[in-house]
């Protein structure tokens, strides 16, 4: 800098930073001058000691001298696996003023569900999903946001940043447009891999450009150097200062600070000693220095640097095992010599004290650390561990550094980690969970106990890792431990975990293995109920001799256990998906509740699962009782809700109460519901039987609405095409494709794909006309092609409709039937389908037949009902195409 350059060393970061404050000052205003303006995100990347931490505090002071709120957080090395650390710093200061009913009505309906992450409320129990707790972060700082405007963000280190606040910043990121907010993140570059490299690439995609700092150059050396020790300073030596330090601000100022020390003349004949100088400055010589100070101020720094930022002294003293006066001189001696510093913040670390340590820099922290000899390292953490505990602050908050404790054949260890996995998964951090569970599987466990530590690392992984779940879950099964009734839940979550990891033949094989092991007992008939669902489920073994099998069993089951009322399930579904009496089926589903309800241990949450209750209400779905199956679905999307399960469940939730919507009529909630489970299943990956559910529904939906550009356009965007999943997806889905080919004028396509799905159904010895509509759609793409054909095909389905029973299905079999004919026939068959549909609970195919009646009659009344109708269920299409007729006036009566 030349102009306004600062006039300190302290500042010495600054220098050379124009165009990053100019950035900065800009993003300021542009916040101050308009509360409902988009918020903006800044990154400032950069090598240690480039003035990252001096960029922010400058912000820092420009907002709060333009009467912005400034809310600051730091990443720590050390600290990295301590989830949600780096958030909850950053909301210390608003926490910290509310009274917990203040905090309940600002949070709403996130409390329970953020509160837990945030320290602000008790976890509950069981595993919450941690995209769910991301998402109430997001929703708990955007409320917090509008109460503080202006609100400045400060995010220094995010490097070191826990993995649970990288998912909350980029989540936050991505939502900045609608909230008046300044984030300003710092980090460094290559410095994470995996995961929080993923994070925060996504958190830099979000942002302006980002801006790269670079080195200081000579000039803005020579400046910084006649600023600190004297304007006497040659230019021999300020080029020599420069060529030692590589124009790094803080390897600057460091050196310049031994060079006033060390009274070094700032001349020529005394830059030799440049070198020696920056040597001692950091490194080995920083720590030379530090031992230079003493045993005790030694030890009580290794203290500090175990603890992290944001300890106090009397806790440092505690770990290194001095008294309170001996700690207060070491802290001094340490702030002297620049290592340590008193926080001028609120405490970083929730519960801290004020006056709160932390290190000057950050690579004096790193070296500091790393210069503990490692058993008295690993030694200090485990007593570090031992003083959190007995201060009551949990196994979580201990595991950081029971993390760190060498592998000693320690049952305890082993107990308080499994207790710490735990509580990180009460809080929605699975990641940390696992860490937990991993190193007690190093420690090693005992072997009655090991099992049962891989089956509890399997249940960390479900909700988000499918495919970590298998490893674990097979390994536990292997070993000795696992009995009784565990034994069968390891399995039953196995082959979940293989269910939605796309592995459905090794699912189905997982439970018939084990269901061989059992005499015929209530186990048995659960695994067997267990099998028979995942073979439902997998639509390549779906076959008539599988469908006789769960007949005869589902013939012995009265409904008096879960078992019994699973199979029952199982068995209404089957039928319902080859078109059996809807009668029947109905009647099999009400036998599997207790008093219209869902049998406790049977909800959805519970060890049945999602798959065997979304077959329940998919057999109501299609069997007319749409009223059922709206409620169940939406009491899945309450449960999940409630519970925190922010993934695939609740993704599967939207997708079923999305197909309730669209077999209702109500294409627009139907649309809103879908778009909202295929956001969700990207979250958890594509590919998976979930994500074909969301994007299968959300197709046929808009096609339904006539919105066919656009359900072209989801179907290339989200891979909707062959391949398929071997899984069954709801509405069927070759039935869905040919549709949406045919309509987009892709024909022949169209024929194939419909023909495919004719030869699957054949072979699983038939189908339901309604949920795989391809013999209607076909009869109706091949009606001047091959009319023989199609009046066949219409015959066909005329029949399988009239088997099924339902208003719905005799309704569409007559719509199809009547555009193949002409003149009266046409309409008697019209009218006819009219009539069915009026009866049934299938708002969209009624309307779409009051119109076909009302072109067919050439009557403006009927073409009036079937707009009104095609109006109220969102169908633009059809009610557009009834206008047409309508304003043209062609033949009409």
């Amino acid at each position: 800098m030349t102009e306004g350059r600062p006039p300190t060393a302290a500042s010495a970061s600054l220098w050379e930073r124009d165009t990053e404050i100019a950035t900065v000052t800009d993003a300021l205003d542009t916040l101050r001058a308009d509360q409902s303006s988009a918020g903006s995100l800044l990154v400032f990347r950069g090598e240690a000691g480039l003035g990252k931490t001096a960029l922010l505090n400058e912000t820092r002071r420009l907002a709060e001298r333009r009467g912005c709120t400034v809310w600051a957080a730091r990443g720590g090395e050390t600290l990295k696996s301590v989830p949600f650390h780096v958030v909850r710093q950053l909301l210390q200061p608003a926490l910290i003023t509310l009274l917990p009913e203040e905090a309940r009505e600002y949070l709403g309906d996130w409390y329970d569900i953020a509160g837990p992450a945030l320290g602000i409320v008790d976890p509950g129990e069981g595993t919450v999903d941690p995209q769910y707790v991301c998402d109430g972060l997001v929703a708990a700082v955007r409320r917090l946001a509008r109460r503080e405007w202006p609100l400045v963000l400060l995010i220094d280190d995010a490097h070191w940043a826990d993995q649970e606040t990288l998912r909350w910043l980029a989540a936050f990121a991505e939502r900045l447009d609608d909230l008046s907010v300044l984030v300003v993140v710092a980090r460094r570059p290559r410095e994470v891999s995996g995961e929080s490299a993923r994070l925060l690439d996504a958190v830099a995609a979000a942002a302006r450009p980002v801006n790269n700092l670079s080195a200081l150059t000579p000039a803005a050396t020579a400046g910084l150097t006649r600023a600190t020790v004297g304007r006497h300073a040659d230019e021999p030596f300020c080029r020599e200062v420069w060529a030692v330090t590589g124009g790094n601000p803080y390897d600057t100022v460091e050196l310049l600070a031994k060079v006033q020390d060390t009274e070094v003349q700032p001349v020529e004949a005394q830059a030799a000693e440049l070198r020696a100088l920056n040597r001692s400055a950091r490194g080995g010589g920083l720590v030379d220095r530090l031992k230079g100070l003493g045993i005790e101020a030694t030890r009580f720094a290794w203290a500090a640097a175990i603890l992290g930022t944001g300890s106090s002294v009397d806790l440092v003293a505690q770990l290194a095992s001095m008294n309170t006066d001996i700690a207060g001189h070491c802290a001094d001696l340490l702030c002297s010599a620049r290592i340590l510093t008193e926080a001028e913040t609120e405490p970083a670390v929730p519960g801290a004290e004020d006056g709160a340590l932390e290190f000057v820099h950050p690579l004096i922290a790193s070296a500091v650390y790393n210069s503990i000899p490692e058993g008295v390292r690993t030694a200090m953490h485990g007593i570090a561990a031992q003083i959190v505990t007995e201060m009551g602050r949990g196994a979580a908050e201990a595991s950081r550094h029971l993390l760190k404790v060498h592998p000693d054949d320690d049952e305890e260890l082993v107990e308080q980690l499994r207790e710490a996995a735990r509580e990180h998964l009460a809080v929605g951090a699975p990641d940390a969970a696992r860490r937990c569970l991993e190193r007690a599987l190093e420690e090693p466990p005992r072997p009655d106990v090991h099992a049962h530590v891989l089956y509890e690392l399997g249940c960390a992984t479900l909700l988000t890792a499918p495919a970590v779940t298998i490893d674990h879950l097979q390994y536990a099964l292997g070993m000795p431990g696992l009995d009784g009734d565990q034994r069968v839940d390891a399995v039953v979550r196995l082959s979940q975990a293989l269910l939605h990891n796309d592995q459905l033949e090794e699912a189905v094989r997982t439970v018939e293995a084990e269901a061989a092991r059992h005499d015929a007992s209530p186990v048995k008939l659960r695994l067997q109920a267990v099998q028979f669902m995942w073979e439902s489920i997998h639509g390549e073994t779906v076959s008539p001799e599988r469908s006789r099998r769960l007949a005869e069993l589902a013939a012995t089951c009265t409904g008096r256990d879960n078992s019994e009322r699973a199979l029952l399930i199982l068995r209404g579904f089957d039928a319902m998906t080859h078109g059996e009496s809807a009668e029947e089926i109905v009647e099999l589903c009400d036998r599997a509740l207790v008093n219209g309800r869902l049998a406790p241990g049977l909800g959805w949450t519970d060890q049945w699962g999602v798959e065997l209750l979304m077959m329940l209400g998919s057999a109501y779905a299609y069997a007319d009782r749409l009223d059922r199956a709206e409620s169940l679905f939406a009491e899945a999307l309450r449960a999940y809700t409630g519970a925190g399960w922010r993934g695939g469940h609740l993704s599967l939730a939207n997708a079923f109460l999305g197909l309730a919507y669209r077999r209702q009529g109500r294409l627009r909630d139907a649309e809103t519901a879908l778009r909202e489970a295929l956001a969700l299943a990207e979250r958890v990956g594509r590919g998976l039987p979930l994500y074909w559910s969301a994007t299968c529904g959300l197709v046929d939906t808009l096609l339904a609405r006539g919105h066919v550009d656009e359900a072209w356009t989801i179907a290339e965007q989200y891979g909707f095409a062959p391949p398929y999943p071997s899984t069954i997806v709801l509405p069927d889905i070759r039935s869905v494709r040919g549709r949406l080919l045919l309509a987009v004028g892709r024909a022949e396509d169209g024929i194939h794909e419909l023909e495919a799905a004719e030869k699957t159904a054949a072979s699983r010895g038939g189908h339901n006309p309604v949920l795989a509509s391809w013999s209607i759609d076909l009869a109706k793409a091949l009606a001047t092609k091959d009319p023989a054909r199609a009046a066949q095909l219409a015959a066909d389905a005329r029949r399988q409709a009239e088997r099924f029973g339902t208003d719905t299905a005799i309704g569409e079999a007559l719509r199809c039937a009547a555009t193949l004919e002409t003149g009266q026939a046409a309409q008697h068959l019209a009218a006819q389908a009219v009539a069915y549909l009026e009866a049934s609970p299938c708002q969209y195919e009624h309307a779409a037949a009051r119109v076909e009646y009302g072109i067919a009659t050439r009557s403006v009344a009927e073409l009036n009902r079937g707009l009104a109708l095609a109006r109220s269920c969102g169908a633009d299409g059809l009610a557009a195409q009834a206008r047409e007729v309508l304003e043209t006036g062609w033949g009409l009566r």
